[in-house]
């Protein structure tokens, strides 16, 4: 298998090779899916730190749990609703004989992980089979979709003082190369509580704005300053995140890389895991090079916190 140079990354989790990225979305009722497909399936962990989370099929990647492998994760909109799209993808690998093999039947196993967006087009247009399966058939190896695309269609950012004070989130990817050829990728679909932050620039580039004024109002900062008047519940949020490398882990070890990738959260979403947020990371091992899993875990939290810039930004940039 021929490796990837730096000349030929294209910064996005399909830079490890033998991942397929799909879409579908609903623009009018701006939610939908995102899956991911890797070709000779995927030794997986994931780590939940949010409150609130949403998921399918999450307990099987414990590694105490017996199977190894899995076949697709998925991201998706509508809340609890939206998991109804893993059926489709489920549907989508069956037909092409992928699976878990019992001897009866060849068993897809796909862990997945919602987002709630009903607050943004319709609450009563949700992914369903058919979107998550259109999702299937949309996957490339040249995926690169940026914004306000897939599972990020409906996606929000800085909801502390309500929704018509935020702004879009969206799908970000980022990746890059470490010595001797391995790969460290991210996709994540931002739709924080809290203010998007670039700590290179010192800045927030997307959160809660004044309404007045235009101007961020710093959700730290407001939340800091209203402290004692806070009881109102902000529903609506969560950020979702898979990490794949061609190196080599066990379950323990993808596990491990999957916790180090949530301070790219915490880098980059302030505040972060909140009781609002059901804040999840998936991680994926796709290849068999031999690199050590500290490294990858760091290299994790890098395209994390990238991705959710170039997330961001494509969201909320004027082509979008």
């Amino acid at each position: 298998m021929r490796k990837k140079t730096d000349l030929e990354l294209k910064n996005c989790l399909t830079d490890v090779t033998g991942i397929k990225v799909g879409h579908c979305h609903n623009s009018r009722a701006q939610t939908g899916c995102t899956v991911i497909l890797p070709e000779k399936g995927a030794v997986a962990s994931v780590d939940i730190r949010g409150f609130s989370p949403g998921t399918r099929e999450t307990a099987l990647l414990d590694p105490l749990k017996s199977v190894q492998k899995i076949h697709a994760i998925l991201l998706t909109g509508g809340s609890a609703f939206g998991l109804d799209a893993a059926a489709g993808v489920v549907q989508f690998l069956e037909e092409n004989d992928i699976g878990y093999d019992t001897g009866l039947a060849r068993i897809p196993l796909v862990p997945a992980a919602v987002i709630y967006d009903l607050a943004t087009g319709s609450s009563t247009i949700r992914p369903d089979k058919k979107m998550g399966y259109t999702a299937c058939q949309n996957a490339r190896e040249t995926d690169v979709s940026q914004g306000k695309i897939g599972v990020g269609c409906g996606a929000t950012v800085g909801k502390i003082t309500g929704m018509e004070n935020s702004m879009p989130g969206g799908v970000g990817q980022a990746s890059l190369q470490l010595d001797g050829g391995c790969i460290v990728s991210a996709l994540v679909v931002v739709n924080a509580l809290g203010d998007v932050f670039d700590a290179q620039n010192n800045a927030i580039i997307a959160g809660a704005r004044n309404k007045s004024t235009g101007e961020f109002i710093n959700t730290m900062a407001y939340l800091q300053a209203n402290a004692s008047k806070l009881k109102a519940m902000w529903a609506g949020n969560t950020t979702l995140a898979v990490v794949a490398t061609n190196a080599k882990l066990t379950k323990v070890q993808a596990a491990k890389v999957a916790q180090m990738a949530h301070d790219g959260f915490a880098r980059a979403i302030n505040p972060v895991h909140t009781t609002f947020d059901g804040d999840t990371i998936f991680a994926m091992s796709c290849g068999d090079l031999d690199v050590d899993d500290m490294v990858i875990g760091a290299a994790a939290a890098e395209v994390v916190e990238q991705s959710i810039l170039n997330g961001v930004r494509a969201a909320n940039s004027p082509e979008s």
